[in-house]
């Protein structure tokens, strides 16, 4: 029975034990999970390069060879939490010219639309604490075409489609592999891993498998002394690899049945890579040059080093299967002797019925099989998108001959102003291919996916970036790896309050003291917007980039270049949005602590403020353009004039977003709040006509925060839910669809910048050019637009209605609206009356082979158009908001959302104060 619609009992299942357990600090179920990146080279981190071009200082060919200083990659692989041992798949069929390793793509120089992996991998199942994880990868069976890859997509221009490896026509003849991995626990330190070979072909398939062991360098670097991984001989198939770690400890890796042995050092090829001499024969890449080159000398005889594979040579028949199984465990007197097979089968049934029965009480009843299936893999993909994420970033710039604490004159080395960070943790990634490092926006989304099955874990993500390891001296969370000084949306303070009150409803436990640490530490957050992004002290904001790539005529971090500054429709909105949501968290620790009482009175004032700023009629050249309805940036030019940049975007629709809803007995309680709107009410009138009243009463006497008046929202949403400008089958556009048509235009010193709708990939080179706000549909905003139409439903009722689609004749209240938007989004993924799912597009393998269909990719973002995943293919992270909503409306009401308001069970979707 589902019971998320009331509270969750930590121990309910065998899987919430093992919470408990672990968030207790009784066993430490988490330190073994798919921390492993699936792509360390071409990072940041990596860069050597004097241009700070990280895509060409360390490449995929290198990548055999050379030795990382950071961190470590690989296939299907795990580690402890601190990557000190990793282990991970390599695959031979007996064509290629390396072994597979780790996941080959294309660096942003190489692919038309920016950097692209091009391998088919799925992540099909994870509990939390990865008591239990499955994944697949799909391995051809004739020669790998590198080349063509390249070749091909370096040749095609941006406006030409994607070269992809199923277009390479490797898989015409179903000549591959399915390579399936499960991982199931023992114990916390006792990990089954049991891979599976399925050959899809009709002829035998020969393919050499390597379960591979190895230590992640840290002894080239002086940081530690150098462990040791030691073979022990194959007799009578009970082959082992021993491996002890001054700290970590002493590891076995059980490969039974394995046709050999081989180990080499985790070391650098310096006359491959830097073509000097080998202090010793035996590099990382020896084991490669064993297999595929038949170097017999580049492995150690001696059977020791610090990188070790087992080898298995199958053969398998036409549709047939072969199983491998092995285990790691930490040794000790105890289990020195114990037998790898001892119980194997029935500890991995168990462990996968643990993961079912987790799975059916966190889901509601009566979800569809469709709904089961993304939920489960929506879910999976953000579990194993955690990656080991190690950055010194003083270490880093003191190697590259920077000065961490030298004169900076605004042109220094990237990064230099962020010395203080010192990174050494695991953290929720968008991707761990073309995004192997954290984002701070995206993880804030995450976080409220993750709530879902493990609320600790999601708190301590938000908490992280908090940290004063992470968080600047000056206020700033960091942004990205590229640039940690960049500007992403403030959405951290929701994302907290969402984390806080969704554990409270779904698991009965509200975190007040996590709460509170966690509200001073946004506190100073709040304060760096305001003294760096609001230039002039006029509460509109200039972020500059905030995430939204080229959704701009122009890069919006160089607007200074344009003969002024930006006034930014969206940054204003997300700071308003903020402003509302420390309202909220004060309320509630106030409710508790008197130390609180004045700031939902400041935050209040501070919103006020702000929404007065985007709306006011009487300012020349507002962002609010009454004529049209919509909101814009405007750009502020040296000599006193001013241009509203008028494109129909995102932009304007992020106002949408600034509402927030309360309950009447926040007025009572706070009798200083109804105070101070009356006093601004009669000293300011004519401001606040321009916006939402707060003290005026809705539904069950609510009152509610909002940007946007009833006569603006309803203009507003005129437009979003117009099939002609945003409203998409399946979700609302980036940018209206009336730009097709009509692109927009500005000039500046002669030179002419032009917006025009592109429902799939970028033309540009903004950004890299390897994402599109330009017309495609991206889920946290859609997810936000979708929270903020239940709030305003929770103040307006069910009379509100406005039309809907825009043109139709039909009206449908806003709760009505949500709804049918979230199906739109959850269409993506869904198979539709014609048994095609939108997300595969045109690409008949994936929509119909069985062997492909039913197995889920979540996409960067989705066509404008047609729904089809575009962009990073293994964008898990904030698309897994899918789950949220397929959620969401299955256990919510318009009815019990009226009668109870914002706070009740599941509360993903939107969140009020109590």
């Amino acid at each position: 029975m589902a019971t998320s619609a009331g509270e969750l009992a930590l121990d309910q299942t065998a899987e919430h034990q093992r919470l408990k357990e672990a968030n207790e600090g009784l066993h430490p179920w988490r330190k073994w999970g798919p921390y492993l990146s699936e792509r360390q080279w071409g990072t940041v981190r990596e860069d050597d390069s004097p241009d700070g071009n990280a895509w060409e200082s360390f490449s995929h060919d290198q990548a055999r060879s050379r030795a990382y200083q950071w961190g470590e990659d690989g296939l299907a692989g795990i580690s402890d939490d601190r990557q000190l041992l990793c282990f991970a798949l390599a695959l031979w069929n007996g064509k290629d010219p390396i072994l597979k390793e780790r996941l080959f793509g294309l660096t942003n120089s190489e692919g038309n639309h920016g950097e692209d992996v091009k391998e088919y991998y799925y992540y099909l199942d994870s509990t939390p604490t990865h008591s239990y994880m499955r994944y697949l990868y799909k391995y051809p069976l004739n020669a790998y075409p590198y080349n063509d890859l390249v070749a091909t997509n370096k040749a095609r221009s941006r406006y030409e489609p994607e070269y992809e490896l199923i277009d390479t026509g490797i898989f015409d003849k179903n000549e591959y592999c399915d390579i399936e991995v499960e991982y199931a626990k023992a114990d916390a330190e006792d990990l089954l891993i049991q891979i599976t070979v399925h050959n899809r072909s009709s002829q035998t398939a020969k393919i050499a498998v390597l379960p591979t062991l190895w230590f992640r360098n840290t002894w080239d670097q002086g940081n530690s002394p150098k462990p040791l991984i030691k073979a022990e001989p194959c007799h009578a198939g009970q082959g082992r690899l021993h491996a002890t770690h001054p700290d970590l400890g002493d590891f076995a890796l059980h490969c039974n049945g394995a046709d050999e042995l081989v180990l080499t050092e985790n070391e650098t090829n310096t006359e491959v890579i830097f073509q000097q001499p080998n202090q010793s024969p035996y590099t990382k890449c020896g084991i490669n040059r064993y297999v595929v080159q038949g170097e017999t000398a580049a492995v150690n005889p001696s059977q020791q080093g610090t990188k070790a594979a087992a080898i298995y040579n199958l053969s398998i028949g036409a549709h047939a299967s072969s199983t491998i199984k092995l285990r790691l465990t930490k040794s000790t007197p105890e289990t020195q002797n114990n037998s790898a097979d001892q119980d194997f089968d029935q500890i991995l049934d168990r462990r996968k019925q643990d993961c079912d029965d987790y799975y059916a009480s966190v889901m509601p009843a009566g979800f569809s099989a469709e709904q089961k299936l993304v939920f489960r893999q929506a879910m999976a993909g953000m579990l194993w998108s955690k990656q080991f994420y190690n950055y010194d970033i003083t270490l880093w710039l003191q190697k590259r001959g920077i000065d961490p604490l030298g004169f900076n004159d605004g042109q220094g080395f990237r990064n230099q102003q962020w010395h203080h960070m010192n990174n050494s943790d695991v953290i929720s990634m968008p991707d761990k291919w073309e995004y192997p490092w954290y984002a701070a926006w995206d993880l804030a989304f995450h976080t409220s996916t993750l709530v879902f099955v493990d609320p600790s874990f999601a708190k301590q993500q938000l908490s992280l970036m908090l940290s004063s390891q992470y968080l600047h001296p000056n206020g700033q969370i960091p942004a990205y790896e590229w640039n940690f000084g960049d500007v992403n949306p403030p959405v951290h303070a929701w994302a907290t309050f969402n984390v806080y009150l969704s554990e409270a409803a779904l698991y009965g436990q509200a975190d007040h003291q996590w709460l509170k640490e966690s509200f001073h530490k946004l506190l100073i957050n709040f304060a760096w917007w305001l003294n760096r992004k609001d230039a002039n002290g006029n509460n509109v904001f200039q972020g500059g980039f905030l995430g939204l790539d080229n959704i701009g005529i122009f890069d919006r971090t160089e607007s200074p270049e344009m003969g002024g500054s930006l006034e930014q429709a969206d940054g204003t909105a997300w700071m308003a949005f903020f402003a509302q949501t420390m309202v909220q968290i004060s309320v509630e620790l106030a409710r508790k602590d008197e130390t609180y009482r004045e700031y939902p009175v400041k935050f209040i004032r501070q919103y006020l403020s702000i929404a007065h700023a985007m709306v006011n009629r009487n300012a020349s050249e507002s962002m609010w353009d009454d004529q049209d309805g919509f909101l814009y940036d405007v750009l502020r030019k040296s000599d006193g004039s001013s241009t509203r940049l008028k494109v129909r975007s995102m932009v304007g629709l992020i106002p949408l977003c600034a509402v927030q809803v309360f309950e009447q007995d926040v007025m009572e309680q706070f009798p200083e709040l109804p105070g101070l709107l009356h006093r601004l009410q009669d000293k300011y009138p004519v401001q606040h006509s321009s916006f939402h009243d707060i003290s005026l009463k809705g539904h069950a006497n609510r009152h509610m925060m909002s940007a946007l008046n009833e006569s603006n929202l309803r203009r507003v949403l005129k437009i979003m839910l117009d099939p002609d400008e945003f409203l998409s089958d399946h979700g609302i556009r980036s940018i209206s669809k009336r730009h097709e048509s009509d692109p927009y235009r500005f000039v500046h010193n002669q030179q002419e910048f032009v917006v025009q709708y592109l429902p799939a990939e970028s033309d540009s080179g903004l950004f890299g050019g390897n994402s599109n706000w330009r017309g495609p549909i991206w889920m946290p905003v859609n997810y936000m637009i979708i929270r903020s139409l239940v709030v305003y439903f929770c103040y307006y009722g069910k009379d509100f209605k406005v039309e809907f689609p825009t043109g139709s004749g039909q009206l449908a209240n806003l709760y009505e609206i949500a709804e049918q938007l979230a199906h739109r989004l959850v269409s993506i993924f869904t198979r539709n009356a014609e048994g095609q799912r939108p997300v595969f597009g045109s690409q008949q393998t994936f929509q119909s082979d069985p062997h492909w269909k039913d197995y889920l990719l979540f996409h960067e973002y989705f066509h404008g158009d047609n729904g089809a995943g575009i962009g990073a293919s293994h964008q898990t992270g904030w698309s897994g908001l899918v789950l949220n909503l397929t959620h969401y409306f299955a256990v919510n009401t318009q009815e019990s959302l009226l009668a109870r308001g914002l706070t009740g069970p599941a509360p993903n979707v939107h969140q009020g104060v109590r």
